[in-house]
């Protein structure tokens, strides 16, 4: 898994490689909202594109990560679906949904059933490359996201010159990236973690957690900002020592998020004197998003080393998979 995240800006690279060569149909009608399905490793690049490209989007878009589908989808939806192995059920099972409702389907994956599907169905469907955990292929699946919001004329083509340049950042940042995530775990090492940030970046916060579970092996939470101040800042009456606070800025928070970002620390530091900052860098908020998945990956996998367990393994979702085949 270490390799994997050292070779991230390499997958970018390639993702955009994948991305400009993908052979894409044009839509066959007028699309009115969007759902994107996946779930896990798979399912997370659905989450941060929603909330990335809002401001410019004219149509919604519904993250669903369940099976079935939201009763609105019909012949004017987009369904993009979002698995990395192409057998995650639930993800079968929503596109077969959207499929019996006529929804226009284009599908992400490296194979398995999701790729067998799309050629008979003669969807668009972009490959990524397989064989690796879902978690550490975020580079291709996001991205392919983005080309795929390109390619329908939801977003300008704007956004994938910025994942070019996201690219470049993160090589040129490859080395103070880790030696950062190497000082933040000596601090943060054997605590509970709790990461806060602005709505915006809420699904980049999200991730982090999830490789904080899958990779350190460790519970964690996560929230954003403002909804965040509305209920569980009062729970941080019951805060102790025992937590750590990573707090995720950027320069391109909301201007009243970050006062309350700020009125926040002094809350937390009432209760746990392990309250830290991290500030993305980047000139634009897609490449500040890409350093901080990057930063958060690099975490996580050196906090797996410090709990010494093993960052791949994910013995209990498999045991949990095979007891879901038996009924």
């Amino acid at each position: 898994m270490k390799l994997l995240i050292d070779r991230f800006p390499e997958f970018l690279s390639d993702a955009i490689s994948i991305g400009e060569g993908a052979q894409l149909s044009p839509l066959t009608k007028k699309i009115n909202n969007i759902v994107i399905t996946g779930l896990g490793g798979s399912g997370i690049g659905g989450t941060i594109i929603s909330q990335l490209v809002a401001h410019e989007l004219n149509v919604p878009v519904v993250i669903h990560k369940n099976y079935g589908i939201p009763n609105f989808v019909d012949h004017n939806t987009l369904l993009i679906g979002c698995s990395y192995s192409g057998n995650t059920e639930e993800t079968l099972n929503a596109i077969d949904a959207a499929k019996s409702k006529g929804a226009q389907i284009a599908c992400i994956t490296s194979g398995g059933q999701l790729e067998a599907l799309a050629k008979d169905n003669q969807w668009n469907c972009i490959l990524v490359p397989g064989g690796n955990p879902p978690r550490a292929m975020l580079a291709y699946s996001l991205t392919q996201l983005f080309f795929l919001f390109v390619h329908y004329g939801l977003i300008n083509g704007n956004y994938l010159s910025q994942i070019k340049t996201a690219q470049k950042l993160l090589l040129a940042e490859k080395e103070s990236i880790i030696n950062l995530a190497k000082t933040i775990v000596t601090k943060i090492n054997g605590k509970r973690i709790v990461a806060y940030g602005d709505s915006v970046f809420a699904g980049v916060i999200e991730r982090f957690r999830q490789q904080l579970n899958e990779n350190s092996k460790q519970l964690a939470w996560h929230h954003a900002l403002p909804e965040m101040n509305h209920n569980e800042l009062v729970g941080w009456g019951g805060g102790d020592d025992s937590i750590a606070v990573l707090i995720f800025r950027s320069d391109f928070d909301n201007p009243r998020t970050k006062i309350r970002m700020d009125l926040s620390q002094k809350i937390f530091k009432n209760y746990t004197p392990t309250v830290l900052e991290l500030n993305a860098k980047g000139a634009n908020h897609i490449e500040q998003a890409f350093y901080h998945i990057l930063l958060g990956d690099w975490i996580s996998i050196l906090l797996a080393e410090s709990n010494d367990v093993d960052p791949v393994e994910i013995k209990v979702i498999e045991y949990l998979k095979s007891e879901l085949a038996k009924v």
